[in-house]
């Protein structure tokens, strides 16, 4: 019997996954346990592993394509087997693209009606004469081409090699080619079997009647190769962005399009928290706590006493309403290989250092392995942000908010200061920089300012207990 298998649903707040990779194909054998394929949602990468023995039947999806959570993705099962019950409404044709075919890979071209037709050396121009071999000629391997897109570009003479596809996952559809034919400019029959054969780019114009470009007009177009997405020329390359960098792309454009946000900046005075800092290292070292404790740890315990006092800043911004938090949930922003990731911290405000510094450094760890719970990752589940840059040498920056939150704190790195001791005594003191970034909607600037000013007074004047 064909068993099908499903894109898992990795938390409540997960709709749609995006497949980085294949790694099996139609007709191959796969055993219980092999990987079949790996997801991305939320910045957290998954793979799907084989729940039967069998052979692939069929695929339904391509590399890069976002398919919907419980959504059929490929059927395994013995040769021979019917799929197309399982066939998603949402995929398509693309089933059909990764069944193999006997004769081809690629579909062909309809039989030509008409004179022409009747004919076989008769009244047939350039183009038709290699008509049979432009379709597949058309298609060279890269991003992923829908079947009206590669019917399209056989029409019209446009390599999808040197074009950059819109639809998910990058793929190329018909829109892609219509904008590629019409830079390429009109092409004589010769010039578009040519183009056709690949290597070859259009100039636009040509010396052609009316601008028309020929086959003498036609430029060698060489590609160059990154981890197998085309580049263009000598001078520079062309790299498609990961699904990672797409979904960070896409969320800061979001936040900077539905907000309004301004930054204000201040140092504090960080001797308190160096003295905690020493005080907790000597405390690990004596066997007392088993954590090691670091500056961001204080100031993400500083930054939850100010909350505290300023709820609205401890909000999510909803456009003419404030969703206001009775407890902080911290969201930490968290480098990784992959990219950018902000889990949450839920309930930080009822943590001591000791276990606040334990959980944030959990949230970290299993965000770089790949581990995180996806409901933490979504902006909806922290209340406030903290990015800290200190370690990479950044004394200030504008952070952008992680929407629908209504502000996020940025660190700097230490630097020393000057300070007024009073009496006229002036000393040279490590400040710390903190950039507050907030919604002008949901907070004026008197009260981000007065917050701002209070997360500086709680880092001068901590009190923990190691």
């Amino acid at each position: 019997m064909a068993n099908v298998v499903i894109m898992p649903k990795q938390g409540q707040s997960v709709e749609s996954c995006i497949i980085s990779q294949f790694n099996v194909k139609v007709g191959d054998s796969v055993k219980a346990g092999d990987v079949l394929f790996g997801y991305e949602t939320d910045k957290a990468t998954f793979e799907e592993v084989s729940q039967f023995d069998g052979t692939v039947l069929a695929i339904f999806w391509a590399d890069g394509d976002e398919i919907p959570v419980l959504q059929n993705v490929m059927v395994i099962g013995q040769p021979g087997e019917s799929f197309e019950e399982f066939k998603p409404s949402a995929a398509g044709s693309k089933a059909e693209e990764s069944i193999p075919s006997e004769t081809s890979g690629h579909p062909r071209p309809d039989k030509r009606e008409g004179p022409a037709a009747e004919g076989s050396g008769r009244g047939r121009s350039e183009a038709e004469a290699v008509s049979e071999g432009m379709l597949s000629a058309a298609v060279t391997p890269g991003a992923p081409v829908s079947p009206r897109a590669r019917m399209l570009a056989a029409e019209k003479g446009v390599q999808t090699a040197q074009v950059a596809g819109s639809g998910p996952g990058g793929r190329i559809i018909a829109r892609d080619v219509e904008a590629a034919a019409a830079a390429q400019g009109k092409l004589t029959g010769l010039a578009k079997a040519k183009m056709a054969q690949g290597g070859v780019a259009s100039p636009g114009t040509g010396s052609g009647l009316a601008g028309a470009v020929k086959a003498a007009d036609l430029k060698v177009w060489k590609p160059s190769h990154t981890e197998g997405l085309a580049g263009e020329g000598s001078e520079f390359q062309v790299v498609k962005m990961s699904n990672m960098r797409k979904l960070i792309a896409k969320s800061m454009y979001h936040s900077l399009q539905n907000s309004a946000q301004l930054t204000h900046m201040l140092g504090a005075d960080a001797r308190r928290i160096q003295a905690l800092r020493k005080e907790a290292k000597k405390a690990l070292e004596e066997g007392k706590i088993d954590v090691n404790i670091t500056i961001n740890d204080f100031v993400c315990y500083a930054v939850i006493q100010a909350l505290k006092k300023f709820p609205n800043l401890n909000s999510h911004c909803l456009g003419d309403a404030l969703r206001l938090f009775s407890s902080v949930n911290l969201g930490i922003a968290v480098d990784t290989e992959r990219g950018l990731m902000v889990p949450a911290l839920l309930h930080a405000d009822e943590l001591g250092i000791t276990d606040l510094s334990k959980q944030l450094k959990k949230l970290a760890d299993d965000s770089k392995k790949g581990s995180i719970n996806p409901d933490l990752l979504s902006p909806e589940a922290a209340s406030f942000t903290v990015s800290n840059l200190g370690g990479f040498g950044v004394e200030w920056f504008t952070p952008i908010i992680n929407v629908p939150q209504s502000a996020i704190l940025g660190v700097g790195t230490l630097v020393p200061r000057p300070k007024d001791l009073g009496g006229g005594e002036y000393a040279i003191v490590p400040y710390l920089g903190l950039s507050l970034t907030y919604d002008h909607r949901a907070v004026d600037g008197g009260e981000a300012t007065r917050f701002l000013k209070q997360i500086a007074q709680e880092i001068e004047n901590l009190e923990v207990t190691i």
